[in-house]
């Protein structure tokens, strides 16, 4: 699955969709309201690797972006 989204929010609300759904050990159903659909079952997705090109995030790095972000204001 190669899906191109259109933001960092709506790439969240998949990961955590995708998440829900391993969690609940139920399946994934997925369209993106324009020509993309995918149905994974439950028991594929429990044995797949996830992987985003989203580069790691300490929380040092986190930490000190939200601290910057206070100051710079």
């Amino acid at each position: 699955m190669n899906e191109l989204f259109t933001d960092a929010e709506q790439f969240r609300i998949f990961l955590k969709m995708v998440d829900g759904n391993i969690a609940f050990k139920s399946d994934l159903d997925y369209y993106n309201g324009r020509d993309f659909l995918v149905h994974i079952p439950a028991r594929i997705l429990m044995d797949s690797v996830i992987v985003t090109n989203v580069d790691e995030v300490s929380q040092f790095n986190l930490v000190k972006s939200r601290i910057e972000t206070i100051i710079s204001k």
